[in-house]
């Protein structure tokens, strides 16, 4: 905004940008405009869901981030002028149906299998009711830890409080309509003993997948044999019943009248079923935004049994929240691999665009990451030198604490310190545990063959005669060496002479022989952070075999 304009400027300049942009947030969000169109309401809901059988893991964070950056596309393309609200719903009166592996004691909490989750004792400790409280308890915190606006609501509560029983009526005089949606997706044997409705044993407390010997709609009861052998009839309200997965997804919808609601992959082809089981319970089902799932580094299906994943924590042991958002912006309906290598170029990439920023019309604002993660706020943060090179840093020196990264910024950044940089710091703090947990165990430096040894010696005459401080001379030099090389030339580039130019193999050597790794930053740069004596000692190692022989730079 100019000296000159006004806030009314301002905002008209944002609202005329939002109208057509083009990042994915305000596609969502436009739709939940059009949808205001053909019925109005007075406030707009967005909800996620969550399965409290295990912690709060990395796709939770992903499902709550990206809504939340809908959610806030949708209020600029409104003005903030309709009230929303974010309702992150816990699924916890479902039945344990198998024991997690990562219970202390899982033997004790056999005889409540079936349970619902808020009836299954605590494993944990801590002065928590139930498991599926303490699970609870752990979603709060984790999403209070990230910041979201959100309202928390738990089944258990809905279910017994009577904030379903309208919708639990509605089903049970619906109980035919629901049933011809259902059967056809089920197998022969399931359609024999499948209801919407599973009772919740008075005997034993346990959800039963049963079969109903009788709905009445007009009494709002059902009937069904327990597990005492007995038939019993209860009220479908009052937290006597809970609906099968597929028919609670949509009389959830119904019951919350929710707007928007996005979900992995996994569920697409269930979203028709949901769709019509909200519409015979009386409601417009809400948009919806269909995620795709993360793959590992083989391009496997992540699963939390097989434990191929990464987990929140790992992640932000190595990097921040907001790279982490980054990546959950980019390219959500196309599958990606979700692994430790990724971080590295989510962090960079995430300043990357923090830089243009400012410099951005509002078009382009709204088209990068940083705008929708901090909900139209980026900070304004400079940062002189990029994670990736720190990663070096770390691996050339053999960094145990980031004091030794500190001592080449200073040297390679003047004047930056702690204190005018503390964003550097925390990235410097990353980068050291980065290198100590995932790179140094996985080093393999070589020795280096008879045309390399030659041209490494070469480039420490070349170093030797150089100021340190001017990298582009510094990366002049290391190309001037491999120019002569026939293995290092590349006929698709031209040289300054208009000959060959220098082929990325010549880098990949360097990175392989003195650090240990397949690739790095722009080798000039990383010198120049370095330092050339400390560079020249490495080639000196390399040279000797001692890299290769132990790997460890001193």
């Amino acid at each position: 905004m100019t000296a000159t304009a006004t806030v009314e400027d301002f905002a008209a300049e944002l609202r005329a940008a939002a109208e057509t942009a083009g990042a994915w947030p305000f596609e969502e969000a436009r739709k939940i405009v059009e949808r205001l169109k053909r019925k109005p309401k007075s406030e707009v809901l967005f909800e996620t869901g969550y399965g409290p059988s295990g912690l709060p893991h990395i796709g939770t964070f992903g499902e709550v981030a990206r809504t939340t950056m809908v959610r806030h596309a949708f209020r600029v393309l409104t003005e903030d002028k309709i009230p929303t609200r974010l309702l992150c719903f816990s699924d916890d009166m479902d039945g344990m149906r198998k024991i997690p592996e990562n219970v202390p004691d899982p033997v004790a909490l056999r005889p409540y299998l079936q349970m619902p989750l808020t009836r299954v004792p605590n494993p944990f400790g801590g002065g928590y009711e139930s498991f599926g409280h303490h699970n609870n308890a752990m979603l709060r915190r984790f999403l209070d830890t990230f910041g979201f606006d959100y309202e928390f609501a738990s089944a258990t509560d809905y279910y017994f409080s009577g904030k379903l029983d309208a919708v639990l009526l509605e089903a049970a005089r619906k109980y035919e309509a629901i049933m011809e949606v259902m059967l056809p997706t089920l197998g022969e044997e399931r359609q024999a003993t499948y209801s919407p409705f599973l009772p919740i044993s008075p005997t034993s407390g346990r959800v039963l997948y049963v079969p109903l010997k009788a709905v009445d709609a007009e009494a709002g009861t059902i009937t069904f044999t327990d597990e005492d052998g007995v038939d019993k009839t209860v009220p479908v309200t009052g937290g006597n019943v809970k609906l099968q997965w597929k028919p609670d997804f949509g009389a959830r919808w119904a019951a919350l009248d929710v707007d928007f609601e996005m979900f992995g992959k996994d569920h697409q082809t269930n979203a028709p079923i949901y769709d019509r089981i909200s519409e015979i319970l009386g409601a417009t089902a809400p948009e919806h935004f269909v995620y795709e799932l993360f793959l590992d580094e083989q391009g496997q299906k992540i699963s939390k049994s097989k434990g191929n994943g990464l987990t929140i924590d790992e992640w932000l042991t190595y990097a921040s929240p907001e790279s982490l958002a980054l990546y959950m912006f980019q390219s959500p309906r196309s599958a990606k691999k979700l692994h430790f290598g990724v971080i590295p170029k989510a962090v960079d990439e995430y300043y990357s665009f923090l830089a243009r920023y400012p410099t951005q019309d509002w078009k382009n604002r709204l088209g990068n990451p940083v705008w929708h993660i901090h909900s139209g706020n980026p900070p304004a943060i400079e940062l002189p030198i990029n994670f990736g090179l720190l990663l070096k840093l770390a691996s050339a020196s053999n960094a145990e604490h980031k004091d030794v990264l500190w001592r080449f910024i200073g040297r390679y950044a003047p004047g930056v310190t702690v204190e005018t940089h503390p964003e550097l710091d925390r990235l410097a703090g990353y980068a050291v545990r980065y290198f100590i947990d995932r790179v140094k165990p996985h080093r393999e430096f070589r020795l280096p063959d008879e045309v390399e040894a030659d041209a490494l010696a070469r480039l420490d005459v070349a170093l030797s005669a150089l100021d340190g401080s001017d990298r582009e001379a510094i990366q002049n030099a290391v190309l001037d060496v491999a120019r002569p090389v026939p293995r290092y030339q590349d006929t698709k580039r031209k040289g300054p002479d208009g000959g060959p130019g220098v082929s990325f193999a010549w880098f990949s050597a360097l990175y392989e022989l003195l650090l240990g790794e397949k690739e790095g930053p722009r080798f000039g740069t990383f010198v120049a952070a370095y330092g050339i004596p400390e560079t020249r000692a490495l080639i000196a190692r390399a040279l000797s075999g001692e890299l290769a022989g132990n790997g460890q730079p001193a």
